[in-house]
């Protein structure tokens, strides 16, 4: 694929994620992607054959972003608990579209485990999840936690999600901003134990 095929497939993909995080995955069309990037709808088949392939790759660009997030959590920081907290400090980066759409993750990843006509892999539709949930265990393991890892992450991921459905639910900033702060006392309590 050429340069500008390459660019159109990123435009497709940029278009969908957006829209997939804004309306919804079964919300969102091959005509409202084609509108969002200007691309004829025929012209998709060239990069997509399917919705499915389409958002495959909206979940992988996702999983970049993930990705690069965990990167700026240990530049930021130089030892394990404080990594934990700049992961937990991280939705009030993006507190404008967490109030008005929700996780971009945990949005979709609850709409497409209810549709049992994607063909998206189970394994894909954990990967962001499996991607945090790994990276914390990593962090508690540095700490001496490696026994109850799973569980403390397991708990810090569900938490973190559950402050950000409510706050999304309310379009609450303040509720996010203090659901984040007891995040941050919980795990400081939990881990001195």
């Amino acid at each position: 694929m050429g340069t500008k095929g390459s660019a159109n497939r990123q435009r497709i993909v940029d278009a969908a994620d957006y829209l997939f995080y804004s309306r919804g995955y079964n919300q969102t069309s091959f005509s409202d992607i084609s509108d969002k990037t200007g691309i004829p709808r025929g012209n998709f088949y060239y990069y997509f054959k399917t919705k499915e392939d389409i958002l495959a790759a909206v979940v992988d660009a996702r999983l970049i972003e993930f990705k690069d997030m965990l990167k700026c959590c240990e530049n930021a920081a130089s030892g394990p608990l404080e990594r934990l907290h700049a992961l937990v400090q991280f939705p009030l980066q993006r507190e404008t579209q967490i109030l008005q759409y929700g996780c971009p993750i945990g949005s979709l990843s609850s709409e497409l485990v209810k549709d049992q006509d994607t063909e998206i892999s189970q394994t894909r539709l954990t990967a962001v999840f499996d991607l945090l949930k790994n990276w914390i265990e990593e962090q508690l393991n540095k700490l001496g936690q490696s026994a109850r890892g799973d569980d403390i992450a397991k708990d810090l991921l569900a938490k973190m999600q559950g402050i950000i459905i409510i706050a999304n639910v309310y379009r609450d900033a303040e509720f996010l901003r203090r659901g984040i702060n007891d995040i941050q006392s919980w795990l400081n309590q939990t881990l001195s134990h």
